[in-house]
């Protein structure tokens, strides 16, 4: 073999020759293009700081899955894995012996394995004292899941079938793990529009929020100081967990692995025995599972996948799921500044979103700007932890219906 004929070889095998075979066919076109937005995610994670944790390794999985010829990620496979028509495909042995590196890493998201493990760090680095402390707190969290129900229905009517439109309004309880756990059993083919639909709406909550607020509620609310929560013994914190756990299993079981996984690690918080164990969640095992459930999203936005008019519609369904979130949050706090003749700043009800503690923060600073001597952090955290619970139930809800 001459060098000609290796540099030929060398260039028909390469994935710049895919590429522009694709243009003469299909699909040369649609790698660029997911390419590019992969490295605009990655701007946007490093420069803007919008989710970086998260969203560089999606932005980077995104460009690895769509080079051509590299063999990481195979769409093919999981169509046939999800397809009754192709048996031999119904066992994970199948995609360890035929899949590349993506389709290994995805298996953890398929088996709702990484979900879980990112609820356990979450249950060991949350604090449900403030909770405890105001149980009211609970009503918000239960009110902000309005937009998860109304961004349902809506893409029911927009043709989506019950599972997608399940996952679609999970965008709306602003909770990345729930918003995949429940997409990755009903709706697959959907996971990294909404994946990235759910963390970009979270990164943008200091600029989405605000202006909702305003909107509904008026200086003088926002203005009102809160007195301080009783303390919390450290045998309800223990007790809590237990009790969450044993009810909400019991009343929704398709969200016990979500609560459970959420209430070990706030268990072995709490407990103050298993500080190693704790200190791992946190930390270690937080990390590891972050990087292989970022990368393992980000390589299902196979260009011929993403690039449809169902992004889109997921895009909009998601913001205005999320706006009706943080609407049904606040308004659950206005009825309750009413009804407690003052005594309760609504601006708290928008933390109901369980974006932990990024809307509890943002509803601080809003009561601040409005009377500098404010301080709503901790109480706005009750229903900002509420909502972590109120984002699970509803998952767990929508799974008992569509679910397999």
């Amino acid at each position: 073999m001459n060098i000609g004929e290796i540099l030929l070889n060398l260039w028909n095998d390469s994935g710049f020759a895919a590429i522009i075979a694709g243009f003469t066919s299909q699909g040369g076109w649609q790698n660029l293009v997911m390419i590019a937005f992969g490295c605009v995610l990655l701007y946007l994670a490093i420069v803007k700081k919008f989710e970086p944790l998260l969203l560089c390794g999606i932005a980077f999985g995104c460009i690895l899955t769509n080079l051509p010829g590299a063999g990481l990620y195979h769409q093919e496979l999981w169509n046939n894995f999800m397809n009754a028509e192709h048996e031999a495909y119904h066992s994970y042995g199948a995609i360890l012996r035929d899949g590349g590196l993506l389709d290994i890493f995805y298996i953890g998201v398929k088996t709702s394995l990484y979900p879980c493990l990112i609820f356990m760090g979450v249950g060991a680095m949350t604090d449900f004292g403030p909770l405890l402390s105001n149980p009211k707190s609970l009503l918000l969290g239960a009110a902000a899941q309005l937009g998860v129900f109304v961004a349902f229905f809506a893409a029911v009517a927009m043709g989506f079938t019950g599972g997608e439109a399940s996952a679609i309004g999970s965008i709306g309880g602003a909770d990345g793990p729930t918003a995949i756990f429940v997409t990755s059993q009903l709706a697959p083919h959907l996971l990294g529009a909404i994946a990235v639909a759910a963390y970009s709406y979270m990164a943008l909550i200091p600029l989405i929020q605000p202006p909702i607020m305003k909107l509904m509620t008026t200086p003088q609310q926002r203005a009102i100081k809160m007195v301080q929560t009783r303390e919390v013994s450290k045998a309800e914190k223990i007790i809590f967990p237990i009790v969450v756990t044993i009810f909400v299993a019991l009343l929704l079981p398709d969200t016990a692995a979500l609560i459970g996984c959420l209430m070990l690690g706030n268990l072995l918080k709490e407990t103050g025995v298993t500080d190693r164990l704790s200190d791992t969640m946190q930390n270690a095992l937080m990390n590891i599972v972050t990087i292989l459930l970022s990368t393992a999203v980000g390589s299902t936005m196979v260009g011929s996948n993403f690039l449809t008019g169902q992004t889109l519609a997921i895009v909009l369904l998601g913001v205005g799921a999320f706006i009706l979130s943080t609407a049904g949050g606040l308004l659950g706090g206005v009825v309750m500044c009413k009804l407690t003749k003052g005594k309760v700043n609504p601006l708290i009800g928008s933390a109901g979103v369980s974006a932990v503690p990024m809307a509890a923060r943002v509803a601080n600073v809003e009561g601040q700007k409005a009377n500098p001597s404010n301080f709503l952090l901790m109480h706005a955290m009750g229903p900002n932890v509420a909502g972590v619970i109120g984002s699970a139930i509803a998952a767990g809800f929508l799974l008992s219906i569509f679910g397999a």
